[in-house]
């Protein structure tokens, strides 16, 4: 019922929005003397803004088509290296670029499509062969495909690994989580340095990560934490509808988390909106496009599967079983210590709402089988949760001390 609800709701906006667009439109033609009436343009702006906000998305385009590397203009095309049923290994291929450290960007599967990634991916492009986990919308994947928890997203990190391979040039390849990844990829680098994987990589950096929720508990982690899990199970998860692939598969319903996050901070949002709308009755059309732009990709959401959300909300958030040393993989424990080879970066932001500070750091403290020289931490100043891997922050001075970490231990 609930899937259904939110699709007729859906429908409705959609229309709204179709409506709206068209009375913007009219009003801004220059043909239509209404347009010179005085209240014109506010009108106009109001429904702008408005069928922004009603409008249905998709899943968005990275749109990278080029980098600069050395001065020169290089060409950059998309190649799927690999595809499997709840996920696909991207590359960012350079054309006639050869020599660079190789680097899987792992997105999140919280919620949004991999393109949230697309400044972090768009900023390293000039110094590494980059790959992302291109992660698909659970809803769109026949149940014949079978299930997707915790343990399937280690196994699907560890093969990404296996297929990129060591890199030869630069020692072995790097991996780089962006907050929700940073456990399944540490419990991937666990497991791999116990088994002397070849292809382990030689860098592990987390940026914004739950490694240990315990740690400056968030209002996200007091969510995952107040109720039962049996609660979750009863109350978020929903059964996508006949319409889609993926009918009668139990998921977590990518609009119930946006929902969630945009209700942790509404007042700013409401106030991005407010700002965008004046913009747009001014006739400032670029500032009101970046913020078209950013809600564009954040509007943008994906289903979950069930066993996936349900498993992630059990050990990361309820018996913090990694912290612990209580995490298993398919009956197997996943041990911190065994990582001695693989050096660690720690990156949190001093305003990040979502994963506090410690939470990441605390990936260094558990493993006690690593030397110091080898584990890194940077607390990025006034930078909130997004600003880690989007914006200026991030290109300007956090992306540096990643490159400089890759090269130090490439």
């Amino acid at each position: 019922m609930l899937y259904d609800a939110y699709e007729m709701q859906r429908s409705m906006l959609a229309n709204a929005s179709a409506m709206a667009t068209f009375g913007a439109e009219m009003l801004h033609n220059p043909a239509n003397p209404f347009a010179y009436i005085g209240g014109g343009s506010v009108v106009a702006s109001a429904l702008e803004v408005f069928a922004h906000a009603a409008a249905p998305r998709g899943k968005p385009a990275f749109g990278l088509d080029s980098t600069m590397v050395d001065g020169r203009e290089i060409t950059v095309r998309e190649e799927i290296v690999l595809k499997k049923p709840f996920g696909q290994l991207k590359r960012f291929v350079r054309d006639g670029i050869e020599v660079s450290p190789k680097l899987l960007i792992v997105a999140p599967m919280s919620g949004h499509f991999a393109t949230l990634l697309r400044g972090t991916v768009e900023r390293m492009l000039p110094f590494a062969d980059v790959y992302i986990t291109d992660w698909r919308d659970a809803r769109q994947v026949p149940l014949g495909e079978g299930r997707f928890d915790l343990d399937d997203y280690v196994d699907y990190l560890i093969e990404f690994m296996t297929v990129i391979g060591p890199n030869a040039d630069h020692g072995g390849a790097h991996m780089l989580a962006v907050c929700q990844p940073s456990v399944p990829c540490y419990a991937a680098v666990a497991l791999m340095s116990a088994d002397k994987h070849p292809c382990l990589p030689k860098t592990l950096t987390m940026m914004g990560g739950p490694i240990d929720t315990r740690e400056a508990p968030t209002s996200v982690n007091t969510l995952a934490t107040e109720r039962p899990h049996s609660w979750f199970s009863q109350n978020v998860i929903a059964t996508v509808p006949m319409s889609y692939p993926g009918a009668g598969r139990k998921v977590y319903p990518g609009f119930l988390q946006l929902a969630g996050f945009m209700s942790m901070n509404l007042g700013n949002h409401m106030i991005s909106h407010w700002e965008m709308f004046k913009h747009l009755v001014q006739g400032d059309g670029e500032s009101a496009d970046a913020t078209k732009d950013f809600y564009e990709e954040y509007r943008s959401v994906c289903d979950m599967t069930a066993e996936f959300y349900l498993q992630t909300i059990d050990v990361v958030f309820q018996s913090h079983a990694l912290p612990r040393g209580l995490m298993m993989h398919r009956g197997r424990k996943v041990d911190p210590a065994a990582i001695t080879d693989v050096a660690i970066l720690a990156i949190e932001g001093e305003r990040d709402d979502i994963s506090g500070l410690g939470q990441t750091r605390a990936a260094l403290k558990i493993a006690t089988g690593l030397a110091d020289e080898k584990k890194r931490y940077l607390m990025a100043e006034g930078a909130g949760h997004y600003g880690i891997f989007n914006g200026s922050k991030w290109r300007n001075i956090i992306a540096l001390v990643v490159e400089e970490w890759i090269t130090q231990h490439g």
